[in-house]
Parts: structure tokens; C-alpha cells; sequence
């Protein structure tokens, strides 16, 4: 199957591409349909964004609702997660001496949000480590539950780590907090198309998710949730027309009317989610996911075996899916394999210091073939034993 997707997709085909955590890939089919979209644009601006926008938009988060199972008046589009981090974190009236609890493993974009903002706010905010390799799902959620305190005002989470590639148990934590009075912001940079996504039943307050990524929406194309019950908390991060919607111009939702139109944006991006959907669908795209999580899974230990050293979480478990982060030896100096790695074989894939660890964190996406899980494994049995690789 994954054979079969690879000439579907517009990527070079000199490059083995094992980085779609990073910034995704849109296949060929979803790329054309926003072509078109930004043609029409184009083609009348001010019937297409003046009178024709809203309805579009309301169209298209009605699919996307469907897929993550929320309502539409819930759901508003913004450019990436991080923009939906944003939002939450600046509407919530933090002060000193509130808290905002987190893991030792978030994306390093959103960390710096919430230290600027607790910064102006005089909050803290806490990173409570979750010490891997990881044997539970209890276990993490006990670990974390440690850095709760009485001061504990809200709870942001990846859903996916960046770094770690570590799905965290987040509809058990949301739930527990939802028990103490503890808002939850949940960053779904790279969950929405990687692992299936049901935000009635995760029971987030705040959800921002990308669909650019493992969605295969084209860039610019994120999306921001909020339970109807904490919609009144937030503020538009732009202040724009929507802040005095007139009833003719209004959505029927001030979360939406906050959030939507922020000045001449291109909304081709947003309007191609349903033929992302679209193309998941026609592609079994369930079965698409399996067989890159065996592809992975597969390599990992393959790594593994080449180094010695024990994967960050057992290779037959939900911890991870289409993306893993796998130890490599310390004695690794990492800007130059990865320069060998693209250089001499022609490999994309993103190798990091965490913590004191060297991580290589490889995606596998439909594009993906064997091959190409055998050419990283060769590599890498070629370079790691020169030590500075």
C-alpha cells in the first residue's frame, strides 16, 4: 500500500523524507483542490472573502467536526497549534502565585509562550518530569499528577510529544483535572490524523491541533476546540471585525467571530481539509497508519540492536504510533551525522539533544517504503561506528 501512495505526493523523489513530524506533506490530489481554492480567490476577492467566506468556512469545520467529533461552532481555524496555544494562554486571567503545570517534554515554541506569559503575569510555570523509558499509562499519569499542587490553575500537555514522540495519556489527566477544577490546554500539533481523535471523549477545555501534519492538509491549515463551557474565557488574540459582529456579519458564535477573520488572510488551506479528509478516506487510511507503525516499529528495534541501547518505551505497546525518537550513543556528534546523513545518503530525518540524550526521531508516513527503512539502518550502521559520525 505504502508503495502505491508514494507517487501520490509531490516530494523529491531524490530525498529519503523520514521528517513528517516536522512540517507534514501534502499529497498531490489536497494540493490541487488548494491550488483551485486560491483561483477562485484570485479570481474575485471581494465576492469570495466578503460575501462567500464565512458559509465556506462554516462547511468545512462541519467536516473537520465530524472527523474529530466536535460541533462546528466549536471548532476555529487558525494557521498551526502554536497560534491556538497562543490564544488560550494570553486570554486566561493568570496572576501571581497560579500555577501552570506541564511535562519535561514540550515543544519548545509553546514552552516559550507560557514562560512569557507567566512572566508578565507573575505565574509559574512548573515542568514535572515523566522519567522514561515508560512501562504505563498510570505511570505517567501518576508521575505528572505530582507537580499538582493547591495553586495548580490549568494543565498543558502535548498530546504527542515533539521531542519523545510519546503519546501521554491525556483523557485520563483531563478527566482527573476536570475532578479538581484545573482548566487543560492540550497541544495536538501531531496528533490529528497520526492516532484517532475524539475531543468529546478526550474532554480537553482547549484542544489546538495542526492539520498540516499527519492530516495532509496543506500548510497554514490548523484548527483551535473549545468546550462550549470555557468559551467565554477567550479573547482574540487580533483584534479585528468580529468584536462587534453585527447580527448580519455574526457566525452565531462570539468564540468564532473573535477568532475567524483577522484581517485579509489566505484561506485556501483551511478550505482543503475536507479533501484531506477526503483522501484519508478513499485510502484506507486506518490501514495506511498500521503499516507505518509496523515499518517503524521494525526499524527501531533494528537501531536499537545496532547501538545497544534500549528504546524510550516498549515496541509493542500505544506509546507511540507513526513517529519515535530513538537514543543514540553519546558519542555521536549529531550536526555531523545529520549532514552526512542528508549529504552522502540522502536522508531527512531530525536528530536532537534532550536532556543530556541523543535522540533520532524518525516519521513514517504513507510515502514511506521498506527500502527506505533499510537505507536509514545502513547509513547509520555505516556512520555511528566512526564516532563523530
Amino acid at each position: 500500500m505504502v508503495n502505491a501512495l508514494k507517487q501520490l505526493f509531490l516530494l523529491d523523489p531524490e530525498i529519503i523524507f523520514l521528517n513528517h513530524g516536522s512540517f507534514g506533506a501534502c499529497p498531490r490530489p489536497v494540493f490541487e483542490v488548494y491550488q483551485a481554492w486560491q483561483r477562485q480567490l484570485e479570481r474575485q476577492p471581494v465576492l469570495f472573502l466578503g460575501r462567500q467566506l464565512d458559509e465556506l468556512l462554516k462547511e468545512s469545520r462541519q467536516t473537520l467536526g465530524k472527523y474529530v467529533n466536535a460541533s462546528a461552532n466549536d471548532l476555529v481555524y487558525i494557521h498551526n497549534a502554536t497560534q491556538g496555544v497562543n490564544i488560550v494562554a494570553r486570554s486566561l486571567h493568570l496572576g501571581p502565585g497560579d500555577e501552570v503545570l506541564t511535562s519535561d517534554q514540550e515543544y519548545g515554541a509553546c514552552d516559550y509562550t507560557w514562560e512569557f506569559v507567566c512572566s508578565k503575569t507573575g505565574a509559574s510555570y512548573i515542568h514535572q518530569p515523566i522519567h522514561l523509558p515508560i512501562q504505563s499509562e498510570a505511570e505517567m499519569v501518576e508521575q505528572l499528577w505530582q507537580g499538582v499542587t493547591p495553586r495548580t490553575k490549568l494543565i498543558y500537555l502535548s498530546h504527542i510529544t515533539s521531542p519523545t514522540s510519546l503519546d501521554l495519556p491525556v483523557g485520563a489527566i483531563c478527566k482527573r483535572a476536570a475532578e479538581a477544577g484545573i482548566l487543560t490546554v492540550i497541544d495536538g500539533a501531531h496528533a490529528p490524523g497520526h492516532i484517532p481523535l475524539d475531543l468529546q471523549l478526550l474532554g480537553a477545555d482547549f484542544y489546538s491541533g495542526n492539520c498540516h501534519k499527519w492530516m495532509l492538509s496543506p500548510k497554514g491549515a490548523g484548527f483551535l476546540y473549545s468546550n462550549p463551557r470555557v468559551q467565554s474565557l477567550i479573547e482574540p488574540l487580533v483584534v479585528s471585525w468580529g468584536y462587534h459582529a453585527a447580527s448580519e456579519t455574526s457566525t452565531g458564535s462570539r468564540f468564532i467571530d473573535y477568532l475567524q477573520w483577522t484581517g485579509t488572510t489566505d484561506p485556501a488551506a483551511a478550505l482543503s481539509v475536507p479533501s484531506a479528509i477526503q483522501f484519508m478516506a478513499e485510502h484506507n487510511w486506518e490501514g495506511v497508519r498500521q503499516e507505518c507503525h509496523n515499518l517503524l516499529q521494525d526499524a527501531v528495534q533494528r537501531i536499537c540492536d545496532l547501538t545497544g541501547l534500549s528504546p524510550l518505551y516498549p515496541l509493542v505497546s500505544n506509546f507511540y504510533h507513526q513517529m519515535a525518537s530513538i537514543p543514540l550513543p553519546q558519542t555521536v556528534q549529531l550536526s555531523e551525522l545529520k549532514t552526512h546523513l542528508y549529504d552522502d545518503y540522502h536522508i531527512e530525518v531530525p536528530v536532537m539533544e534532550w536532556q543530556g540524550r541523543n535522540l533520532l526521531r524518525v516519521s513514517v508516513q504513507g510515502y514511506n517504503t521498506p527500502e527506505e527503512m533499510d537505507a536509514l539502518v545502513n547509513a547509520l550502521e555505516a556512520l555511528l561506528p566512526l564516532g563523530t559520525a
